[in-house]
């Protein structure tokens, strides 16, 4: 659940590929047309983003392969420099900092994890996740214990000595999400972190994700090519194509009210009852005796099961406030096709 704040927000962010990119850009002005840069040899990666993350927030920037995702994040963290536009986090234009400025941002306010896990193959689990802590200069009795506290927070509890080899694919990357957490991120950058896993061991790494995230409340930016994944994590998602955002919403609003016709063809095999959550259906009223309780963000998929067992309607809470309840007669004319 976000704050309403905004902790990073992009304004025209471009990343062109090519001689003398910059020059061309500025000559062009602010929006430039892809096709003119095609001609005179570039390549526009990443197009006119903007887009705002809020504060504790899951935000899942997704696409096929080639579409700009990875490229974007990497501008947003400054590993890849922007041609233009802007990128503000707290406040700070980013684009503006210097580079040692940069690099103790990162140190300090962001964390990444990728697809490859790059763990240091002579270091221990301990010693890996408390690496970045030692960058910092942190002396070794107080990196250590934050790194026991994060290892155990992650599941690995126990495994403190283990070298990466002797780890299986989804520990591995438990101790990549263990490193990057150590220095307490403020923003959190994670591109296709569970892509190279087995489906059950990545199934265990979302659900291990939402539990962490339900304690951190981080802000997170997420990359995935998976609607299922990006349905199960996202408070909000941008779809992106040919370096462009097409749209950017929650899934319920993409799959329910798609922008575009591109938008459209990639959820149109998204059933409803995977994305339309409790909060959209809730009616409200006074809470009946006995009724079970679902979370406002639990999707009508995960009342299923109650409904089956017979119950008629289940309650909605949101932190210990109950809603209301919904009622199964809403939830047959939403996958009828009547509408919320």
């Amino acid at each position: 659940m976000t704050t309403g704040e905004d902790t990073l927000i992009c304004r025209n962010v471009w990343k062109v590929f090519g001689s003398r990119a910059a020059d061309h850009m500025a000559a062009l002005g602010p929006e430039p047309d892809p096709a003119r840069l095609a001609e005179l040899g570039l390549v526009s990666a990443v197009r006119a983003v903007d887009l705002t993350v809020r504060r504790g927030e899951i935000f899942v920037i997704m696409g096929l392969s080639g579409s700009g995702k990875s490229t974007l994040v990497r501008c947003l963290s400054r590993l890849i420099e922007p041609t233009a536009g802007e990128i503000l986090f707290n406040g700070q234009n980013l684009l503006a900092a210097s580079e040692a400025e940069m690099t103790q941002i990162r140190r300090h306010k962001m964390g990444m994890v990728f697809q490859h896990f790059a763990l240091l193959p002579h270091m221990t689990v301990l010693d890996n996740v408390a690496f970045p802590l030692e960058v910092q200069g942190i002396a070794r009795p107080a990196r250590e214990a934050r790194a026991r506290e994060i290892i155990a927070l992650v599941g690995l509890a126990g495994r403190e000595g283990a070298f990466p080899r002797q780890l299986s694919g989804g520990q591995q990357q438990r101790v990549g999400i263990a490193r990057s957490l150590a220095v307490k991120p403020e923003l959190w950058f994670l591109d296709e972190p569970f892509s190279a896993l087995d489906p059950l061991i990545r199934r265990e790494l979302q659900d291990e994700f939402i539990r962490l995230q339900s304690r951190l409340k981080k802000t997170i930016v997420f990359i995935t090519h998976d609607f299922d994944e990006a349905i199960r994590l996202a408070d909000r998602i941008a779809i992106m194509k040919d370096g462009g955002v097409e749209q950017c919403g929650t899934p319920e609003e993409l799959v329910m009210n798609p922008a575009t016709d591109y938008v459209r063809e990639f959820t149109r095999a998204v059933p409803k009852a995977k994305v339309v959550r409790l909060s959209s259906l809730v009616e409200p009223g006074p809470r009946p005796e006995g009724i079970d309780c679902l979370p406002a963000r639990a999707t009508v998929a995960d009342a299923g099961p109650a409904f089956l067992g017979g119950a008629g309607r289940v309650g909605v809470e949101h932190e210990g406030n109950f809603l209301g309840t919904v009622g199964r007669d809403a939830v047959v004319r939403l996958l009828l096709g009547g509408g919320m």
